[in-house]
C-alpha cells in the first residue's frame, strides 16, 4: 500500500501528518452542512468494530478515542484521539466495509454525523474537501496495516493453496490483518484461545467472532466487501471484471454520474495486479507494479461513487428489452440498464498430473512480493516466452535463488520485447532453456522438483516455485446469448455482421451482439492485450454506454 501512494510519505510521522488533519473553521462548516448535529456523553459508543455504520463523524466540541479492541492475544490499543475540528472515518466510508476499530466518547460535547448518501454528494461536489478526506483515509489505512492488524487475525499455513488464496485477497483489498502461522507459538496460542483445531484452519479471529474454514468469499461477506444493492436498486452500468478495462470503465462511468457497479470473481486488479513491474505504461518511466496501478484506479472509482464487490463470481447474464439481469454464483440478481464484459482471460495450465495439487503450493500465476516471499532464496522456474514471463524472471532473480526461464520456442525474441531479452541474457541469476518443456511435477504437500524435457534430453530440476505465464483463455463460459468466436472471445461492433440482434440502429463501438451489453479488454476479439489498451477500451466503452442509455 505504501508503494501505491508514495506521496503520503514512507514514515509513520509523514503519514500521520496526512492522516490526522485539523479542519479550519470554514472547512468544518462546509462539511457540517452535509450532516446533522448530535449531543453525546462520555462513554457513548460512536461505532464498534464490525458495525455496518458508515457515517463520517465530525467532532465539534467533544473528544473521542478510536481504539483497537482487545483480543485473546493482544490488549486494547489506542489508534487516535480526536478533538474539536477533527473527524472519524477511513477507507471503509468509500468501500462500505464494516468498521475495523471502535470509537467512544471520552469528553461530552457535540458531533456531526454525515450519512452515506450525503457523504457521496460531498465527495462529488467539493474537490478540496474530497482530496483532504481521501488523503486522510488512505494514510489511516496505511497506519492501520502497521499498527492494528490484530483486529483481523488469520491463522493457517500461508504455503497452502487455501492460504495463498486468502493472502491474495487480503493483499489486493489492502486489508489490515495479522497472519499467524499454524506452527508458530503465537498461532498455537491464538488457536487455543479461540478453541480451534487443525481441521478448522484457515480460520479468522476477530473481537466479535471466530470464523472456521474460511475462504475469500466467506471473509469478504464478513467484512462487508461483497455486492450490496445500490441506492437506486437498478444500476446504470454493471461491469463484470475488475482488471484495467473494468477499472477504467468504473472510474469514467462513476465520475460521469452513472450508478456504477464493479464486480470481480477474485479481487480488484485482475491479471494486471499480478505483474511485478510494468515499464511501458505511459507516464511511468521507472515502471510501476500492476498492484500499484490497479490499486490507485480502485481508489479513484470509489472516490467517484462506484460500488465495488469481490469476490463476486457471475453465473449468468439475462437480457430483455426492459434491461439486463446479472446473476451471481450465490443466486443474487443485479438488475442493470447496461453491462460491460471485462472478464479478461483465465490462466492456462500445463497438462500435467497433480497440477491442481500444487496451485498455491509451488505453482503460481503471478510474480509479486507475495509469491516472492514464499520462494525467497530457493530455485524457481518461469515458464513462458512473452513479456510477462520475462518480467517475472527478472523480478524473481533478485529475490529467489537460481531462476530457470523455460520457453517452448527456440527464439526468445519471437514473442518478447528486445529490451527484456537483453536484460535476461545479461543476468547471471537467470538460466535460459529454449526448446524445452516441463513434463512432470514432483513433491509431497508442496512442489520441490520438476522434470524438464528438450529435444535431446530429460532431467529433473530442483524447483520450489513454478511460475506459469503461458497465456490465457477468455473467461466467457458464463455467457449464453452473446456472440463469441470459435475460441470464446467476444465479438463486438464491426465484427458482428449478421449476428447483431438490435433493431433500428447499428451496433455502437464495443457493443456485443446484445444491445446494451459491451465488451472491453482481453476478453474482446482482436484486442491488443496490453494494459494501456485495456484502459483505453474501458474508458471508451463508457461513451458508448451513454449513447445506449440515451437511445433507451
Amino acid at each position: 500500500m505504501v508503494s501505491s501512494f508514495p506521496e503520503l510519505g514512507e514514515s509513520p510521522a509523514e503519514m500521520s501528518a496526512w492522516a490526522f488533519p485539523v479542519l479550519t473553521p470554514e472547512q468544518f462548516a462546509r462539511l457540517a452542512a452535509y450532516g446533522s448535529r448530535h449531543r453525546c456523553e462520555a462513554g457513548e459508543i460512536l461505532y464498534d468494530v464490525g458495525d455496518e455504520n458508515c457515517d463520517l463523524i465530525l467532532i465539534e466540541t467533544a473528544t473521542a478515542e478510536v481504539v483497537r479492541t482487545p483480543t485473546a492475544t493482544a490488549p486494547e490499543e489506542l489508534f487516535l484521539t480526536a478533538a474539536a475540528g477533527q473527524f472519524l472515518g477511513e477507507m471503509n466510508l468509500l468501500t462500505g466495509q464494516t468498521r475495523l476499530l471502535s470509537a467512544r466518547v471520552t469528553a461530552p460535547g457535540a458531533v456531526h454525523r454525515i450519512g452515506e448518501e450525503a457523504f457521496r454528494r460531498l465527495m462529488a461536489r467539493d474537490t478540496e474537501l474530497s482530496d483532504l478526506l481521501l488523503r486522510a483515509f488512505l494514510a489511516r489505512r496505511l497506519l492501520l496495516a502497521d499498527r492494528s492488524g490484530r483486529n483481523l487475525e488469520i491463522i493457517g499455513d500461508e504455503s497452502t493453496g487455501a492460504g495463498m488464496a486468502l493472502q491474495t485477497f487480503l493483499t489486493r483489498q489492502e486489508q489490515p490483518h495479522l497472519w499467524l502461522a499454524e506452527a508458530s507459538e503465537a498461532g498455537q496460542r491464538a488457536m487455543a484461545g479461540a478453541g480451534l483445531t487443525a481441521a478448522d484452519l484457515p480460520a479468522v479471529v476477530t473481537p466479535r467472532e471466530t470464523l472456521r474454514s474460511v475462504d475469500p468469499g466467506i471473509l469478504s461477506q464478513h467484512l462487508g466487501l461483497t455486492y450490496r444493492r445500490t441506492p437506486k436498486g437498478v444500476a446504470d452500468l454493471t461491469i463484470v471484471g475488475a482488471g484495467p478495462a473494468g477499472l477504467a470503465a468504473a472510474v469514467y462511468g462513476a465520475s460521469e454520474g452513472l450508478e456504477t457497479v464493479l464486480l470481480d470473481a477474485v479481487a480488484t486488479g485482475g491479471q494486471a495486479a499480478a505483474s511485478s513491474r510494468i515499464e511501458n505504461y505511459m507516464g511511468f518511466p521507472f515502471g510501476l507494479s500492476g498492484a500499484a496501478l490497479t490499486g490507485r484506479a480502485a481508489v479513484q472509482a470509489l472516490k467517484f461513487g462506484a460500488h465495488l464487490g469481490s469476490p463476486c463470481g457471475v453465473r449468468a447474464l439475462r437480457s430483455s428489452p426492459g434491461g439486463h439481469v446479472i446473476t451471481l454464483v450465490d443466486g443474487t440478481e443485479i438488475p442493470t440498464r447496461t453491462v460491460l464484459i471485462a472478464t479478461g482471460a483465465a490462466y492456462r495450465n500445463l497438462p500435467l498430473e497433480r497440477w491442481p495439487d500444487f496451485v498455491g503450493s509451488g505453482i503460481y500465476y503471478a510474480a509479486t512480493d507475495l509469491e516472492a516471499q514464499a520462494v525467497a532464496g530457493l530455485p524457481v522456474t518461469v515458464v513462458g516466452g512473452a513479456n510477462s514471463a520475462g518480467q517475472a524472471a527478472i523480478y524473481l532473480a533478485r529475490r529467489a535463488g537460481k531462476v530457470t526461464l523455460v520457453a517452448r520456442g527456440s527464439d526468445l525474441y519471437a514473442k518478447m520485447s528486445s529490451y527484456l531479452v537483453e536484460r535476461i541474457l545479461a543476468d547471471p541469476g537467470i538460466e535460459v532453456r529454449t526448446a524445452t518443456q516441463v513434463t512432470a511435477l514432483h513433491g509431497e504437500e508442496r512442489l520441490d522438483q520438476i522434470t524438464l524435457t528438450s529435444t535431446d534430453a530429460s532431467a529433473p530440476c530442483g524447483c520450489f516455485g513454478l511460475f506459469c505465464f503461458i497465456g490465457a483463455a477468455p473467461a466467457t463460459s458464463w455467457l449464453s446469448d452473446v456472440a463469441l468466436d470459435p475460441k470464446g472471445f467476444v465479438l463486438t461492433d464491426l465484427q458482428l455482421g449478421s449476428r447483431w440482434t438490435g433493431a433500428g440502429r447499428d451496433p455502437l463501438p464495443f457493443e456485443t451482439s446484445v444491445p446494451g451489453v459491451f465488451a472491453a479488454g482481453d476478453v474482446r476479439l482482436d484486442s491488443m492485450k496490453r494494459v494501456a489498451a485495456a484502459v483505453g477500451e474501458g474508458a471508451s466503452a463508457v461513451r458508448s454506454v451513454h449513447r445506449a442509455l440515451a437511445l433507451g
